[in-house]
């Protein structure tokens, strides 16, 4: 029998692992659609945990949601150049509007459409065709628009949350009178995503633009969120773009100023996927399962009342009902303690192993006993499977949201000293050779991580990464400038930058 409930570990075989823990934590599964996935309930409660937290602080930042259509005729793609070549070979495209059967009983498409329709990959021209119509006098601006939405980008090498054909995503797109508002706009936005990810998903991350080869299709400036996972890897968490004018020239987004001059627009657009769901995975889970920070757990804590006879379970259960009571009282990151009692009829063993897979940060047992003694048993999903303390009652329910600030808290410091651990500064050409050559021979979870490196954004930066399978993740924004000259052209630069094998 293995000693873990997730096999193979992530030491053993780590993009296994990753499948197996979604598996286990029942988050989703392959759909009979080639590169798609079936988001199952338990997956999509955190995907809902994440959109309620995020459409809060979008709200706060002045953003409305809106809803924009799932087809883009191909003309509007096409009136964009740099971008529609950055998405051409991901698109899928509609060509026909009806379906009839043919002499042998299969479908046959017809009705040709006059214009193919694209499935939308990202929406910045058909909103963009909206605000041309919407925007007429400096007085419309800025404008500030969040859709949440699926997107298809055709995916080849799919792999469930990380990269499937389909995803949900939210896209902000943004309109401004100046270059000045809409910088603001993409670095306000950057931020939201930093302090999410670390505030609410314990993670984490650098903040930073993208170099040129790195930049969304038509941006004039892209900055993500970098976040590592445990196999040493970094993951975009998240983007915020400065568009420029690019695309109000494109399609024709103008204002008329104060003075009655008519001027285009500045514009910016910014995303979070269903990416970040395997971004937790990957970055707090173990080889017992998924865990979950507090902060996203649809339940924070569970109750599992532990009985024999029809007497215990109607005493018990009474006991749960008020307990979750008064927790659901109490309150933990702006919010009330989500609580659920699973009171179904199985194994009480089976229970404990599918919450511990699951990720809910407290489990609480029941039983007669802590009925006489007043008391509670307490397991935390950050420490041993079996390791539990029994608390007072009362105790537990004054000190149960503190208990998941501890976890919360603990579970972010612990991903910094890993980053911290797998992060390195190195100064030549031939340093960052060996450090990601060595990461190659030896396998994931050996020696990889982030190496901070002055390089230039040149193309033959790209030259030398490109054989590693290494890329720029960005130029950190954080802490004091350090020029230094560029390990491969000599050029000088301001800063370090990140350097990772990536998802």
């Amino acid at each position: 029998m293995p000693d873990t409930a997730i096999s193979p570990t992530r030491a053993q075989d780590y993009p296994e692992w990753y499948q197996q823990v979604v598996r286990a934590a029942d988050l989703a599964e392959q759909s009979p659609v080639r590169g798609c996935m079936v988001i199952k309930p338990h997956g999509y409660a955190i995907w809902e945990r994440m959109q309620t937290i995020l459409d809060r602080m979008f709200k706060a930042t002045g953003h409305q949601n809106a809803y924009f259509p799932l087809f883009i005729p191909l003309s509007y793609l096409e009136k964009e150049a740099q971008h529609v070549e950055g998405f051409a070979k991901e698109c899928a495209v509609v060509t026909h509007h009806r379906l009839e059967l043919g002499p042998d009983g299969r479908l046959i498409p017809t009705g040709k459409l006059e214009e193919p329709l694209v499935v939308r990959p990202t929406s910045e021209t058909i909103i963009g065709a909206m605000y041309a119509k919407w925007i007429q006098s400096w007085r419309d601006l800025p404008v500030l628009i969040n859709q949440w939405a699926n997107v298809v980008r055709w995916e080849m090498r799919p792999r469930v949350f990380l990269r499937t054909a389909e995803f949900l995503w939210q896209e902000g797109h943004t309109a401004h009178a100046t270059r000045e508002e809409a910088v603001e706009e993409t670095l306000r936005m950057l931020d939201v995503y930093a302090t999410f990810a670390e505030r609410d998903l314990a993670m984490p991350v650098i903040r930073g633009p993208k170099t040129a080869g790195e930049r969304f299709p038509g941006a004039v400036d892209t900055y993500s969120i970098e976040a590592m996972m445990q196999d040493g890897k970094a993951l975009q968490a998240g983007t915020s773009h400065f568009l420029g004018q690019n695309f109000a020239k494109a399609q024709e987004i103008k204002f008329a100023g104060p003075t009655g001059q008519e001027e285009y627009c500045w514009t910016t657009s910014w995303g979070v996927s269903t990416r970040l769901i395997g971004a937790v995975i990957m970055t707090h889970s173990d080889d017992d399962g998924l865990v979950l920070p507090p902060r996203i757990a649809p339940t924070q804590i569970v109750l599992l009342p532990i009985h024999r006879t029809d007497e215990e379970r109607e005493a018990v259960l009474a006991c749960c009902k008020s307990l979750a009571a008064d927790l659901a009282a109490a309150r933990f990151g702006e919010e009330p303690l989500r609580v659920r009692i699973d009171s179904r009829d199985i194994r009480g063993g089976d229970k404990v192993w599918q919450h511990v897979k699951q990720g809910v940060p407290l489990r609480v047992e029941i039983g007669p006993r802590d009925l006489a003694a007043g008391a509670v048993s307490v397991s935390r999903r950050d420490r041993g499977p079996r390791e539990r303390a029994s608390m007072p009652l009362t105790q537990f329910v004054a000190e149960a949201p503190s208990l998941l600030e501890e976890l919360q808290s603990g579970m972010f410091e612990r991903a910094k000293a890993f980053r911290e651990q797998r992060s390195v500064r190195l100064s030549t050409r031939a340093e960052v050779l060996d450090f990601f050559a060595e990461t190659a021979e030896k396998g994931a979870g050996t020696r990889g991580g982030f190496a901070f490196v002055h390089v230039a954004d040149d193309p033959a930066v790209l030259a030398v990464l490109d054989p590693l399978k290494v890329t720029v993740r960005c130029i950190p924004m954080d802490g004091e400038d350090e020029p230094g000259s560029c390990i491969i052209t000599g050029q000088p630069v301001r800063r370090r930058s990140v350097l990772a094998r990536s998802y």
